[in-house]
């Protein structure tokens, strides 16, 4: 089993591909010591999620967030692997996908000794979430280095940077974010910017 866990993590195994037109990152979160799992943002290439996942016990997908780009695998993986697909229920209709399981901000995962937690950080979707796992942050989204995602307009934009003042840099500064697209940051690395990203706006 190939560990590519930030360092100074404990039970965390971490698998990433990149995957689709907008070269989303795909997670494969699992227990280092049981090979239990989960699959973070199925983006697409399904053949190849299933290749990576082999031999590791995946419970489920979850999803940060219902945009398209962040899904595509997600029905044939869930299908293949006999799991659920996870998502916050305000971004349900946002994502088409019957038969999704709600996640709830607060709840934690456990897969093995590796525990995430879901944090609801609306903004970039009404039902974006992020999942924190120690000291890694899967951001979706809502956090990338040098700012937060896309938002629909100013009442979003308030939204997101309240979800990252009252939620994401609430946490360490040596909290690893590993965000949707685009290369890894850290919290620290980020909060200095969030007044700056105020006043740009929306």
């Amino acid at each position: 089993m190939r560990d590519d866990r930030p360092p100074g993590e404990g039970s965390l195994v971490l698998r990433t591909l990149t995957a689709g037109p907008l070269e989303n990152n795909v997670y494969l979160a699992a227990c280092a010591v049981t090979g239990r799992a989960v699959l973070i943002d199925p983006a697409a290439d399904a053949d190849r999620i299933l290749q990576e996942a082999a031999g590791l016990q995946v419970e489920a997908v979850l999803l940060t967030h219902g945009h398209h780009d962040h899904l595509g695998a997600a029905r044939s993986v869930s299908r293949a692997l006999g799991v659920p697909v996870r998502l916050h229920p305000a971004d349900a209709p946002l994502a088409g996908l019957p038969g999704t399981r709600p996640l709830a901000d607060g709840e934690r995962i456990a897969c093995g000794t590796l525990m995430l937690e879901v944090l609801h950080t609306p903004g970039h979707t009404p039902g974006s979430v992020c999942f924190l796992a120690g000291s890694t942050l899967f951001s979706g989204d809502t956090l990338f280095p040098g700012g937060p995602g896309a938002t629909g307009g100013p009442a979003a934009f308030r939204e997101v940077m309240a979800s990252l003042r009252g939620r994401l840099f609430a946490l360490p500064d040596a909290t690893a974010v590993l965000p949707g697209h685009g290369p890894a940051t850290t919290i620290g690395a980020e909060r200095p910017s969030w007044d700056e990203w105020e006043r740009r706006g929306w």
